[in-house]
């Protein structure tokens, strides 16, 4: 089962599951009264497509805006707003419009970083540019984990929250995207990345960074979306 095969299951399994909330419909009494779906099951229908959505596009992104502010309690209307958005992220998916669109997105995106942390390294702000670098680098890994069917979120205190880089580098290896090699190396780059975001500028040098730089472009053609 390739990648787009296992996320059209899973928006399936979705889908499915708002129509095991939809028929807990139980009608209220009285004409003013609102009908609802069991609590439960709508909870974990609301939960698992939040993080679903988060997973492929971000918590910025106007499907999880949506889904979040037209999902959110637990009545038979919110319910179909729900199933709604996912039908049309399925029909993204099976149209290939997500990989395709995230691809020259996320080209650009490091075109634009790369030659910005280039222009630093020039004028000698190696710390500006290894924590510039070390973005780059942790949203292509963001990228990667999502073009192979990994989560990028977890569920902690019943919120969904983005998975740490090195929690993804990890998962990506385990997984087979790149070897043990490149696991080390991503490790090393993301150490370099946190030494300059935490002040300990004498633990590494401008070339150190130059070569980060040339070291992180060539795992991200070697490891493309």
């Amino acid at each position: 089962m390739n990648t787009n095969d296992k996320l059209i299951k899973r928006i399936n399994d979705l889908i499915d599951l708002s129509d095991k909330v939809l028929v807990t419909e139980r009608r209220g009494s009285g004409s003013l009264s609102l009908s609802s779906v069991d609590n439960l099951v709508f909870t974990e229908f609301k939960n698992a497509s939040l993080s679903f959505i988060m997973s492929l596009y971000g918590n910025k992104h106007p499907y999880y805006t949506n889904f979040e502010n037209s999902c959110h309690r637990n009545t038979p209307y919110e319910t179909k707003s729900g199933k709604g958005i996912l039908n049309s992220i399925k029909t993204e998916i099976e149209e290939g419009w997500l990989n395709t669109l995230r691809g020259l997105v996320s080209s650009e995106i490091f075109v634009d970083f790369i030659e910005m942390a280039e222009h630093l390294l020039s004028e000698n702000y190696k710390d500006a540019a290894a924590v510039m670098l070390g973005s780059v680098l942790e949203e292509h890994l963001r990228q990667l984990a999502i073009k192979n069917g990994l989560a990028t979120s977890e569920v902690k205190g019943g919120k969904s929250i983005p998975k740490k880089a090195d929690l993804l580098n990890s998962e990506l290896t385990k997984d087979g995207v790149y070897n043990m090699l490149d696991q080390k190396n991503v490790i090393a780059w993301l150490d370099l990345r946190n030494k300059a975001a935490h002040g300990k500028y004498s633990e590494y040098t401008i070339a150190q960074v130059e070569l980060m730089k040339q070291n992180i472009m060539d795992f991200i053609a070697r490891n493309s979306l």
